[in-house]
Order: C-alpha cells, then sequence, then structure tokens
C-alpha cells in the first residue's frame, strides 16, 4: 500500500490502542478523574458517545466501547481494502 494508507492506519491503530487503554482505565479507580485521564477523555469520549446513545448500558456493564471497537476494526479493514483497489 502507499504511504498516505500506511499513515492512515498506524494513526486508526494509535486511536485503537488510545480506546483500549480508556476502557482498561474503567477498572482502575479515580484513574479517569486523572490529568492523564481527562485528556484521554477528550478524545475517546466524542467517538463512543453515538454508541452509547444506541446500546444503553446494562446494568453495571457497559457493552457499546466494544461494539465501538469493532466498528473501528470494520474501519480500518474497509480502510484497507479501498487502498488495495487502487495499487
Amino acid at each position: 500500500m502507499g504511504v498516505v494508507a500506511n499513515v492512515i492506519l498506524q494513526a486508526m491503530q494509535i486511536y485503537w490502542f488510545v480506546c483500549i487503554i480508556y476502557i482498561f482505565m474503567s477498572w482502575i479507580p479515580n484513574a479517569r478523574e486523572s490529568s492523564f485521564g481527562q485528556t484521554i477523555s477528550k478524545i475517546v469520549e466524542p467517538f463512543f458517545a453515538p454508541f452509547r446513545q444506541i446500546i444503553p448500558p446494562l446494568g453495571m456493564i457497559d457493552i457499546s466501547p466494544i461494539v465501538a471497537l469493532f466498528a473501528l476494526r470494520f474501519a480500518m479493514d474497509g480502510v484497507r481494502y479501498l487502498f488495495s483497489l487502487f495499487l
């Protein structure tokens, strides 16, 4: 693939890992209230918000971030496929 495709896919991969870190931060008390947690929250919450509106929490468990990660993975596969068509 081209350089542009690699840059886009690397950015999406880094964003995927930031989302994973944000999800794991929910297991650590007061981690999201730290300055690092608030910074990641500003980056990740706009992506998770539409999924939270569609999928309500099931009791104490919120599965919308998992669905959002699947959607991001499908988007990454779609970008990879689109760039493979042109090369």
